[in-house]
This record gives structure tokens, C-alpha cells and sequence, in this order.
């Protein structure tokens, strides 16, 4: 059998987590762009404006639009203006985005779990050690 190069294997382990932490969100009512804002919001201290949540999220702020107004609309968040910066519209979080965030969180975490129990605990933190050390690389 042929040995699938680092890069392959890293992208179907990828995949395989990222579809379990879909199944996951799925029954919450999200999906995983709108999870990952969520989770930005509630770990920021305090509402982002809209620029401020697209450079988080790494998406440019045109892409970012659909996603607050699904959150809005689900009243997970809400958009209001700066009062710093009329221009500007802040996206804060509401308690019940907040309590969705820790169980999106949760599944995440729990798809987490699911992929890596072939792995020992030394061997899970001999990973992590890696691929924090490549990603430092970027940051």
C-alpha cells in the first residue's frame, strides 16, 4: 500500500473533523461559519464592530453580512451602532448566542474527541505539540 503524503493525510483528518463537528451543529440550528463567530464574539470583552469580526473570523467584511444577519435573525446577536464611531456597526452578543456558543463549543470538542480516541493521551499531546509548533510558524 502506498503512503499518502503529510499534506493528504492532514487534509482527510481535517475533513473527518470538520464533518463531525457538523453533525453536531446541525441539530443546534448552526453551521460551522456561523459557530465560529459566535465563538468569537463571546470570547472578545467586548461587542466587535463588523470589520473587527471579519478580520477575526479571517473573511473579507461582505462575507461576514449573512452570517450576522443569521445570527440576528435566530436573536443569537444583535447589530447596533458605535457610539464611539456612528459609521460603525458593533455586533454583540446575546445571552442566548452565548449560552449556543459553549454548546457549539461542546460539540466541537466532543467531534474532537471522536476522531483522536486511537490515540493515546501522550501521543494526543505529542500532536498537539506539532501542530501548534506549525502553526506558530504563521502567526
Amino acid at each position: 500500500m502506498e503512503e499518502k503524503e503529510l499534506a493528504e493525510l492532514l487534509h482527510l483528518v481535517s475533513r473527518r473533523l470538520r464533518h463531525g463537528y457538523v453533525r453536531r451543529l446541525v441539530p443546534l440550528g448552526l453551521n460551522p461559519g456561523q459557530a465560529r463567530a459566535l465563538r468569537a464574539l463571546a470570547d472578545a470583552d467586548r461587542p466587535l464592530r463588523m470589520v473587527q469580526l471579519a478580520d477575526e473570523l479571517r473573511i473579507v467584511p461582505r462575507s461576514l453580512t449573512p452570517v450576522v444577519d443569521a445570527l440576528e435573525e435566530a436573536g443569537l446577536a444583535r447589530r447596533q451602532v458605535d457610539p464611539a464611531n456612528r459609521r460603525s456597526t458593533l455586533v454583540v452578543i446575546t445571552p442566548e448566542g452565548r449560552t449556543l456558543s459553549a454548546r457549539a463549543r461542546g460539540a466541537r470538542v466532543e467531534a474532537g474527541e471522536d476522531l483522536f480516541a486511537v490515540l493515546s493521551k501522550d501521543q494526543r499531546e505529542q500532536l498537539s505539540a506539532l501542530l501548534t509548533l506549525v502553526d506558530g510558524q504563521f502567526r
